[in-house]
């Protein structure tokens, strides 16, 4: 159980809070690239700051102060430029690092070093596997993580977003708890098929181990559940929690990085990017783009959708408030990982009040060539169902109770989307 002021420590995320200036050490996705295919500015809004997402016409991206420093006009209606945004109200233009880079009537009347003199905040914008990653923290910025899964070639990736109404941390938290798995995903799913009228059940198995063990870039979480052999393969079976705000699930047909970026304090922007694996002999279509989509969370009668396993997970979050009553909690032996993880946070928020470096901030360029990551027993994981079966309850949000349709690369023309099920398996 933490104190009120505790729990402020862990979830206020502003500038010039602990938890604030702890995320702002690290990259976060800020938009899907493809959200920019067919327009120049996007109005976002990160750790608490209000931004304008820009691509200039050579391709550049900038994450700059929504006003203009001349007369306060809003950049979302900016010109596009070969280099740079222009203010439509009196032709100011900035470049990616914020600098002002014209003036056309201060420099037409003989004034060419006064825009040297302006620079609106502004955040560098990286583009990775299909995400806009933006770092909001001090100068050098470290590099952007090279994790494995984004290394791996022959592959097909889709995105899936929700814009959640609660603090990050509880999603997060959430990374940190193998037993809901056997509850939520399981009783409670057996629980909807049933007010569902559907005949079929879902094996809820017990869990028999659990734990959890940290390695340099965050927390390994582990367990053995009814059915394992427990030898100690089925031990090494587990998912890294990366720091301080990711999940990576997944084995040999799919992976999925789970992103748990603060939009404010009470709104957090949750991106799923999976990563399929085309089948054995098979090639991946080359992907213009990467296609994504908004995840709904209610229905148009108002009540939750219930049947997908991360809205399930939304649901648990959401309704834990717009951020956990921490100090009303008590917790049990099944949240030693998410103890774990709140005293790692803590650790790290005090290594950036020092001034020191927190933990899996990359700088190192030779290591991050490709970052390995530990999901002990990829070959193991999924295990005893057809490749296509296994595929469509891992991918793309469709959990236990499959809908109606597969939203796999949902809004791609049919005929793509049946060669990506070729190449993935998916038609077995």
């Amino acid at each position: 159980m933490l104190t009120q002021t505790q729990n402020d420590r862990y979830t206020r995320v502003g500038p010039g809070t602990p938890c604030g200036e702890l995320m702002r050490r690290y990259w976060h996705p800020v938009a899907a690239a493809a959200q920019m295919k067919d327009k120049f500015t996007m109005q976002v809004r990160i750790l608490g700051e209000d931004l304008i997402l820009y691509k200039d016409r050579g391709g550049v991206y900038g994450l700059i102060d929504p006003f203009c420093l001349h007369r306060r006009m809003n950049m979302i209606y900016g010109i596009p430029e070969d280099r740079g945004l222009r203010c439509p109200y009196h032709g100011w233009c900035y470049d990616e690092t914020g600098q002002c880079i014209e003036q056309p009537y201060e420099e037409a009347e003989g004034d060419s070093r006064f825009k040297d003199k302006i620079k609106i905040k502004a955040y560098p914008v990286r583009e990775q596997a299909g995400l806009l990653m933006a770092y909001l923290g001090p100068d050098p910025a470290p590099l952007l993580p090279a994790w494995d899964v984004y290394a791996m070639s022959n592959v097909v990736r889709d995105i899936g977003y929700a814009m959640l109404p609660c603090n990050w941390l509880q999603c997060q938290e959430n990374s940190l708890d193998p037993v809901h798995l056997e509850w939520l995903h399981s009783a409670f799913t057996n629980y909807v098929l049933e007010r569902l009228e559907r005949p079929e059940r879902v094996n809820q198995k017990k869990h028999a181990k659990i734990g959890f063990d940290v390695f340099e870039y965050g927390i390994v979480k582990r367990r053995m559940v009814e059915g394992d052999t427990g030898d100690e393969e089925d031990w090494k079976v587990g998912h890294p929690v990366l720091f301080p705000n990711i999940l990576l699930t997944g084995s040999q047909y799919s992976y999925t990085m789970q992103f748990r970026t603060p939009i404010d304090d009470t709104h957090t922007y949750h991106v799923s990017q999976y990563i399929f694996p085309a089948a054995p002999g098979q090639q991946a279509p080359i992907q213009e783009f990467v296609p994504y989509r908004m995840v709904p969370l209610q229905q148009e009668d108002g009540n939750w959708v219930l049947n997908y396993t991360f809205n399930q997970d939304y649901m648990a979050w959401i309704t834990q408030g717009d951020i956990a009553k921490r100090d009303q909690e008590k917790l049990g032996e099944s949240d030693r990982g998410i103890i774990m993880m709140r005293r790692k946070m803590l650790e790290q928020i005090e290594v950036v009040g020092a001034g020191g470096e927190p933990k899996a901030v990359v700088r190192d360029a030779e290591a991050n060539r490709s970052i390995s990551l530990p999901i002990i027993g990829r070959d193991r994981y999924l295990k005893g169902a057809p490749r296509g079966q296994l595929l469509r309850e891992a991918s793309s949000t469709p959990g236990p109770i499959l809908p109606e349709g597969f939203v796999f690369l949902a809004g791609q023309p049919e005929e793509i989307r049946a060669a990506y099920r070729r190449a993935m398996g998916l038609d077995e």
